[in-house]
């Protein structure tokens, strides 16, 4: 059975293209079958798995109905990839037939069987294509730093997710809160992650248990058009967020022996 899993947070600069990215790649590196789809008209899913942005059909084009979902889905070695850019930014103003909340899901289920998981990274944003990813999805992951106005908007984003779920998709579950650039030894980290807790349970969901600490090597990675887990796959943001794609993949796909 396909897990469609977004990463979402309506602030950006939280991690959300990072995990994402590093998820598809290690999902990928145990064997599974993985999409990753760029929903962010910034595109940046696709840049950090090395495409060339600009040079094939993209998601808009799924959503126009100009080319099917199968043509514009990218092969990359870390993993297939529905690429975005700046077009889609006009997705609230364009998309406004009745059950445009379902356009992603309708044409995922025409691919939906040929993996299993797909990743959806999601724009800074609670808009139309947030709302398609959580109609499509079974689980929600919420990347944030560890710093107070992170969790300035968590209570809209919560209502979003209830929304959903009453109006759409009453299956929808936030499988956790993701802190990043999370530092123990600071008092301030440990009063987030006491924050982050609190504002997990309002969400049904938990924190996870792995906190991204941070590292050079998050900012290199993109430019060199890799996740960091291939980038730097002994650093502690890369082993961090390893621990998180354990969790995600389970039994069925357990990490790869090291030679």
């Amino acid at each position: 059975m396909t897990r469609i899993i977004t990463v979402t947070n309506q602030k950006g600069g939280v991690g959300k293209t990072t995990t994402a990215s590093a998820l598809v790649c290690g999902l990928h590196q145990r064997g599974a079958r993985v999409l990753g789809i760029d929903l962010d008209p910034q595109g940046n899913l696709g840049f950090t798995l090395g495409l060339d942005i600009g040079s094939a059909s993209t998601v808009y084009d799924v959503f126009k109905g100009t080319c099917p979902i199968e043509d514009a889905i990218v092969p990359t070695k870390y993993g297939d990839v529905l690429p975005s850019d700046i077009m889609l930014s006009a997705a609230e103003v364009e998309f406004t037939a009745p059950r445009r909340e379902f356009i992603l899901d309708h044409h995922l289920s025409m691919v939906r069987s040929r993996y299993d998981f797909v990743i959806i990274d999601t724009p800074p944003a609670l808009n139309v294509l947030t709302v398609n990813a959580y109609v499509a999805s079974d689980g929600l992951i919420v990347p944030m730093e560890a710093e107070v106005l992170s969790l300035v908007g968590i209570t809209q984003l919560q209502e979003t997710i209830e929304t959903v779920r009453n109006s759409f998709n009453p299956n929808l579950k936030v499988l956790g809160i993701l802190l990043n650039k999370f530092n123990p030894r600071l008092t301030l980290s440990r009063e987030i992650l006491d924050l982050a807790e609190q504002v997990a349970q309002q969400l049904d969901g938990q924190v996870f248990e792995s906190k991204i600490r941070r590292g050079v090597g998050v900012a290199m990675a993109p430019a060199h058009g890799q996740s960091v887990l291939t980038f730097q796959p002994k650093s502690k943001p890369a082993q961090d967020l390893m621990a998180v794609v354990d969790v995600v993949a389970g039994p069925d796909f357990p990490a790869p022996k090291e030679p």
